[in-house]
Formats: C-alpha cells, structure tokens, sequence
C-alpha cells in the first residue's frame, strides 16, 4: 500500500481504504439509510442547481433545496464512492472501490454501473469529463481509464503516462487555456495538451502526495495541494511554482488538505484535516484560513447560492456559514 492511500486514510479517520471493503454480493444495491447524510461522505458538487454527494457505503445523495435536506439516490453497489463529477445538470460519473465508475443521466437520481475491476484490487480516486462523450478516471497504482462513448466502453490508457513506479494518481482538473493536469503520490505531476492523448509528467517542487489540483478563473493558473498543508500555485500551466505560505494557529498550516472548490464569484475555497477552511479572494496568491470548532476531517467543499458552504467529510454533510464555521457560530 503506498503513501497517499494510508495517507488519506489517516485524513479521513479510516482504518484503511482498500478494495478489500467488500460488498455482501457485486451487484449489491446501497442500503437506504436515514443516516446516510452523516455517515463518511469524500465528495460534493453542482449537478446545475442540485447538490450531490457521494461516500462510505456506495452513499450518494442529492439536495435540491441550497443543501438544507438531503435525499438518498438509488445506486448499483456498496463500495466507497471516492468521486463525482458532473458535465452537465443531467449527466455525471462517481468512481470509487474495485476501480467501479457509476453513470447518472437524470442529475443523480439514480445510477447504473459501466465500469468494474476486481483483479485491480485498488480503488479510482477522482473523475472528470470534456463532455458527455470523452472523460477520464484515474485511481491507485497509476491507473488511467477513458472513454470517448459516455462510458458505455472504458480503455486503460495508463502507458500514456511515464510512470514507472505506479504512483497513485490522486486528482484530475481541467486549467483554462491549458489542457488537463493530474497529481499524485511523491509530488507526481502531469499536463496534457491535447485532452488527455498525449501527458507530459513536470519536475515537481515538492515531493510529497499531493491530493487535489484545481484551476482558476485566470488562464493557465492552477493550484495543487497535499499533505502537511503544502499549496503550490503555478500561472504557465505548470512550468513554474510558487510556494504559498498559509497561516496557522500556531505558526505555518500543518493540515493535509483534500478537496477545494472555485465559487461562482471566482472565489476559492480549500477545506483538509484538522476542520481547516481556506478562502482566497485573489485567485489563490493568498488565503485566510479559518478553523472550525469541531476540527472534523473534511475532504470536499462547494458553494451554494446563499454564499454558504456545504461540506463533506467525517461525519457527512454540513452546512457552513461563508468561512465554514457553523451556521449557529457566526
């Protein structure tokens, strides 16, 4: 098991996070649970105006009302959920253990399985898609998978990157007027030009698991971000890095960080270990960090149209005022 897995489990307060979380038959459907809102969700995202969120237990649930009430969706499996994306407000991918990519047509709702490999015997970590047609899943031990049919076929293409070692691949994003980039373990970076055909892998300047990468509102300007609350920000789409130093209580942040979401007013926002939210109203060149009281993990954040947060991660779903603390605490 490499770093960046026992990492995030170690994050996420997991006692491991393998393949091996079996469920009692593969064609297992989630158990419906009144609970399922505040059992280990990883990730949150816009589906147009609903809200969805994918976790423990093959768990994905939707809101529909700004994140106030939430509502359990039908789903093929009982696996770790690790990601969710969606294109559009009616087509969306999660992927998640025994390397499993779930399909959603109708704004996650419900879903089908396209994808399953149990001989992996790893996990997807993170998905994301050009359009309705070609997209991208990448997870543990280097994989790579795509399709350039909605995921009614998936290719490993993982020899398009120069990565020996298998290293994990941890998070994929799209950076504006630049193309794709991936980050992983050991401060594992690559770029791709042309929507994924071809990758080039960087000299990174940390060498440490990165665990996200976000682009910006400005072109060519990305984020990555990882353990021990390393934030590096690049503006020429990866050539060079600046080193951005965040406040802590007590000296430099020491949080790992997770997840990070770009608000519809160009803020960003980064959340990590420790309840640790980080807001940047000048496209990621400085952050004010906050911490919330309750320091629970958290692992994904976005925004809704009240200018509050919606968090995930120990503990599932939380509402947050605009820094993340909760709503009775501002």
């Amino acid at each position: 098991m490499h770093l960046s897995i026992v990492c995030l489990a170690a994050l996420l307060g997991l006692t491991a996070v393998s393949s091996a979380v079996a469920a009692t038959a593969a064609d297992s459907y989630a158990i419906e649970s009144p609970k399922a809102a505040t059992s280990l969700l990883l990730d949150v995202v816009h589906a147009g105006q609903r809200l969805v969120a994918v976790g423990d237990h093959g768990h994905i649930l939707y809101s529909d009302d700004q994140g106030h009430n939430w509502q359990q969706a039908k789903v093929p499996t009982r696996q770790l959920l690790t990601a969710v994306y969606f294109v559009d407000a009616q087509h969306g991918w999660a992927v998640g253990h025994d390397a499993q990519i779930l399909a959603s047509s109708d704004g996650g709702q419900s879903w089908t399985k396209q994808f399953e490999d149990l001989t992996r015997e790893a996990p997807l970590l993170d998905v994301w898609f050009q359009d309705q047609s070609t997209g991208f899943a990448i997870g543990a031990y280097g994989a790579l998978l795509t399709t350039t049919d909605g995921g009614q076929h998936w290719q490993d293409v993982s020899e398009r990157l120069d990565n020996q070692d298998q290293y994990h691949l941890n998070a994929i994003a799209h950076v504006a007027q630049g193309g794709l980039f991936i980050v992983g373990e050991a401060g594992g970076m690559f770029r791709s030009r042309d929507v994924g055909l071809s990758w080039e892998k960087l000299e990174s300047p940390y060498h440490g698991s990165l665990f996200g990468v976000i682009g910006t509102s400005q072109a060519q300007t990305l984020l990555a971000y990882g353990l021990r609350g390393n934030l590096l920000r690049s503006t020429d789409f990866g050539d060079t890095w600046t080193h951005i130093e965040l406040p802590g209580e007590r000296g430099p942040l020491q949080a790992t960080l997770a997840g990070a979401s770009l608000l519809s007013d160009g803020t960003l926002v980064l959340v990590g270990n420790a309840g640790s939210v980080l807001r940047s109203s000048d496209d990621g060149q400085s952050f004010k960090v906050f911490n919330r009281a309750d320091h629970i993990a958290l692992s994904g954040v976005t925004g809704n149209a009240r200018g509050e947060l919606i968090l995930v991660g120990q503990g599932g779903v939380r509402l947050g005022s605009a820094n993340g603390a909760a709503l009775s605490q501002r």
